[in-house]
C-alpha cells in the first residue's frame, strides 16, 4: 500500500506504480472524488474518467471506476485521451472528470488530474487534501452502485480546436509534430486529418514505455531528434508534445526551439486581434517582453503564480480571454479556461499562414531580451536565503506574488521555493547574455553563500 501524502501533490496525485499509488489506493481515490464531487456541486450523476497510453492506466482507471460507481455516482469512460481531450469533455458536458496521466514523468509513474464540471480545476487548496484524506480513511459503498458507459468524443473536440481559427486562411505548409509515443499520436493526426498541412508524426505509436525518448520537451535533448528533421525535410514548424499532448513546444524551419514565453506572446497577439482590449494572464516567470507585447497590441496584461490552478483562477476573476506560462501551457477562454496544446499549435499556424514569412522571423519582434531559464540550487532554509537575497536587493522594485521577484531596472529575476524539495528555483532576464551570465553568478553567490 501506497503513502497518500507522497502522492497527493500541488496539482494533481502522482507517483511510481505500485509502490507509491496502486489499484486498491485508485479506487478509495475514485469513491472519495465522486463525494468530493457532490459536495461542491450537489447533484452529480456522472463523472468523466480517461487515461494516457501507460501500461498501468488500465488497472488503476479501472479501480477508479470501480470507486465512483461504488460511491453511486456512473462513469463515462472516454478510453485514450489528450488531457486537454478529458477537459474538453468537461465542458461539453459540464461533468467532473479525471485523467490518468503522469505526464512527461518516465514510464514508472501514472498520477491523475482532477476538474470540477466546466473543467473547474481542483488542486491542492480547492480539493485534492479533502480528496487526500476522505480517500485515506476509506469510503463507502452504498446499495445501489453506480453504472459504467463509454463514448467516443475524438471527433466532437477536433470540431472544437478547429473553432479558434479561421480555417480558410490556412496555406499548406509542412509541419513536422514528435509527439513521443505519447497521446499527441491520438489527436494530433485527428485535428490535422481534414486541415491543408502537410504532416509528418514522429513516434506516433502510443507506447507508454517511451521507447525512443522521454516526452518531456521542456528538457533541449528530448527535443534534438525534432530540430533534425524539421531541417532535413525542410518543414516550416516543429511541435513537440509532452505526454498527455496538454503542452507544446514549438521549433523553426531552422531547427531552433522558441521558449514558452516566445509562444505566449505570438498566441497573445493573435488572441487580442479577435478580442481587441482583452485581459491576457502571464506568470510571472514569463519574459518581460510579454507583457509589453500585449499593450502594444492593445491588451492588458495580467500577472499571475505559477502553476495551472493559479492561471484557470485568475482568468475567472479577470474574465481573460488567454493565459500563457513559460512551461508552455496555454489557456484559452473559450475552452473552459483550460490548456490545449493543440489549439495553441494551429494559432501559431494561422499567424504564419496569414503572414507569409517563415517562424524565423515570425518571432524576431517577441524576443528581446536574455533569459537564464530555470536553475535550481539546494539550500538549507529556503526561506531564510530568500530574505538573505531580497535585502541584498532591496533597491530593486519587490513583490512577494509567487516566491520573491525583484526588478532591478535593465534586469529582473524571481527566486521561488519548491514545494516538495529543499531548492529554491532562479529565473532571470537581461539584455544580453553576457548580463544574464554576471548576474545569476552574482544571485548564486547569495544562495549558496560563496
Amino acid at each position: 500500500m501506497g503513502d497518500y501524502d507522497s502522492v497527493f501533490l500541488a496539482y494533481d496525485v502522482r507517483g511510481t506504480v505500485p509502490d507509491q499509488l496502486d489499484p486498491g489506493m485508485c479506487r478509495e481515490i475514485g469513491g472519495a472524488f465522486a463525494e468530493f464531487a457532490r459536495r461542491e456541486e450537489g447533484d452529480v450523476d456522472t463523472v468523466i474518467v480517461a487515461r494516457d497510453m501507460r501500461p498501468s492506466g488500465l488497472e488503476l482507471a479501472a479501480a477508479f471506476v470501480d470507486g465512483v460507481t461504488g460511491a453511486g455516482v456512473d462513469v463515462l469512460d472516454i478510453g485514450l485521451a489528450s488531457t486537454d481531450l478529458l477537459y474538453f469533455a468537461a465542458g461539453r458536458l459540464d461533468a467532473p472528470g479525471a485523467m490518468f496521466t503522469a505526464s512527461h514523468n518516465p514510464a514508472q509513474y501514472n498520477g491523475i488530474k482532477f476538474c470540477l464540471s466546466g473543467a473547474r480545476p481542483v488542486g491542492q487548496e480547492t480539493g485534492l487534501e479533502w480528496i487526500r484524506d476522505r480517500a485515506r480513511h476509506g469510503t463507502e459503498h452504498v446499495v445501489t452502485p453506480g453504472r459504467r458507459t463509454e463514448a467516443e468524443l475524438l471527433p466532437e473536440y477536433v470540431a472544437h480546436v478547429h473553432g479558434f481559427v479561421d480555417l480558410a486562411t490556412l496555406k499548406p505548409l509542412k509541419v513536422v509534430a514528435d509527439t513521443a509515443n505519447g497521446m499527441g499520436g491520438l489527436v494530433v493526426p485527428a485535428v490535422f486529418a481534414d486541415l491543408p498541412f502537410d504532416l509528418e508524426v514522429m513516434y506516433p505509436e502510443l507506447d507508454g514505455t517511451f521507447p525512443n525518448h522521454p516526452a518531456d520537451p521542456i528538457q533541449p535533448e528530448n527535443l534534438q531528434d525534432l530540430r533534425a528533421r524539421v531541417v532535413e525535410v525542410g518543414a516550416d514548424l516543429g511541435l513537440a508534445f509532452d505526454g498527455d499532448a496538454d503542452r507544446v513546444f514549438l521549433v523553426d524551419e531552422k531547427g531552433e526551439g522558441l521558449s514558452g514565453s516566445t509562444t505566449t506572446a505570438i498566441v497573445a497577439a493573435a488572441v487580442l486581434q479577435r478580442n481587441p482590449g482583452a485581459r491576457i494572464i502571464h506568470n510571472l516567470i514569463c519574459s518581460k517582453a510579454v507583457a509589453e507585447v500585449i499593450r502594444e497590441a492593445g491588451g492588458e496584461p495580467v500577472r499571475s503564480r505559477v502553476g495551472h490552478s493559479f492561471i484557470k483562477q485568475v482568468m475567472a476573476e479577470t474574465g481573460a480571454a488567454f493565459g500563457g506560462e513559460h512551461s508552455a501551457h496555454y489557456y484559452f477562454r473559450d475552452n473552459w479556461r483550460a490548456d490545449s496544446g493543440m489549439i495553441a499549435s494551429l494559432v501559431v499556424l494561422e499567424r504564419l499562414s496569414v503572414a507569409g514569412i517563415p517562424l524565423s522571423e515570425l518571432r524576431r519582434p517577441y524576443e528581446r531580451y536574455a533569459a537564464s531559464g530555470e536553475i535550481n540550487t539546494v539550500v538549507g532554509d529556503q526561506q531564510a536565503v530568500m530574505e538573505k537575497v531580497a535585502e541584498a536587493y532591496s533597491s530593486g522594485a519587490q513583490d512577494r506574488l509567487d516566491g520573491l521577484t525583484v526588478d532591478m531596472g535593465d534586469w529582473w529575476f524571481n527566486l521561488r521555493p519548491s514545494n516538495t524539495e529543499p531548492l529554491l528555483r532562479l529565473n532571470l532576464e537581461a539584455s544580453t547574455d553576457e548580463e544574464v551570465d554576471l548576474r545569476v553568478a552574482e544571485v548564486r553567490s547569495l544562495l549558496t553563500g560563496g
